[in-house]
């Protein structure tokens, strides 16, 4: 049987182009050495680091470099493997925003009330000041907060929760990337100056797996958006919410378990799971 020769062009490129599940050992490598390896510095050599690079903060260089640490990672493997072209294919899931209006009003609205009422509950809703002086401090802490967490998922949804779902239904997938998102944040917890130290791990652990279910979905029903789990990323952290710990963990829970339960033929099976982290060029055959 003769082959025609633009078939074979059109699927040799995807060959090429289509990341395997074996990329995810050299991520989170990545991910973990470049993360770990500046706190660990400043944990184990406090004083010799911040002679050198000055007191860690959130808003400190260095922390950026371990917060972009997924990011990094991702564009590192998906520029070597892929080249240019895959690479601005890749950042181009970053521009997606479609999918349905029930996602975009938890998302915008859903959260806040979230807060809100976790707030309420915990009785500091009207009891505490503003977080800010003034309405330029306010920009400036929303600036740190949209520049900083949320391009982590360039890594996380952009690369690693794909391969995941190669392997293993969304539900399990999303419950595996939970775990490691989590863990990854530990030394954070233990360093004073980050905004993690002064919470607790083990509900912030399961509060990064519910969430991770929840962006799951999510992930998939927008078609492998990278932008919509950041605004999702962006919202959770968002320094004009009131502080609703720890009842903002449990309702999170609550919805993560509501959403798996009315999608669970689509979380429990990997029939509509998005898999490539390289879209195909438009107009290009697939087998």
């Amino acid at each position: 049987m003769n082959i025609n020769t633009a078939t074979v062009d059109a699927i040799a490129p995807r060959e090429a182009e289509s990341l395997s599940p074996r990329a995810l050992l050299p991520f989170l490598l990545i991910t973990f050495a470049l993360a770990w390896g500046v706190l660990a510095l400043f944990l184990f050599l406090p004083e010799q680091m911040t002679g050198l690079f000055g007191q860690l903060s959130g808003r400190h260089p260095l922390f950026f470099l371990a917060v972009y640490a997924p990011a990094i990672a991702a564009w590192i493997i998906v520029a070597r493997h892929a080249g240019p072209g895959g690479f601005r294919r890749y950042l181009s899931r970053a521009l997606l925003w479609r999918c349905s209006p029930g996602w975009w009003a938890f998302l915008l609205i859903g959260i806040p009330l979230l807060f809100l009422a976790g707030s309420w509950y915990t009785g500091n809703l009207f009891s505490e000041p503003l977080p800010f002086s003034s309405w330029q401090a306010g920009l400036v802490a929303l600036f740190f907060a949209a520049i900083k967490g949320p391009v982590e998922e360039f890594g996380w949804r952009g690369l690693a929760l794909p391969l995941l779902q190669r392997m293993v239904t969304p539900l399990a997938a999303g419950l595996i990337l939970g775990g490691i998102w989590g863990f990854w944040h530990l030394p954070a917890f233990l360093l004073s100056g980050t905004q993690q130290s002064e919470w607790s791990f083990a509900p912030f652990l399961l509060g990064c797996i519910a969430i991770s279910v929840l962006v799951t979905q999510l992930f998939n029903a927008s078609g492998g958006s990278i932008l919509l789990p950041a605004v999702f990323h962006f919202n959770l952290m968002n320094p004009i919410f009131p502080d609703a710990q720890p009842y903002d963990t449990w309702m999170l829970i609550v919805v993560a378990a509501g959403v798996v339960w009315f999608n669970r033929e689509a979380m429990l099976t990997r029939q509509g799971a998005v898999t490539e982290v390289i879209p195909q060029p438009q107009g290009r055959m697939s087998r």
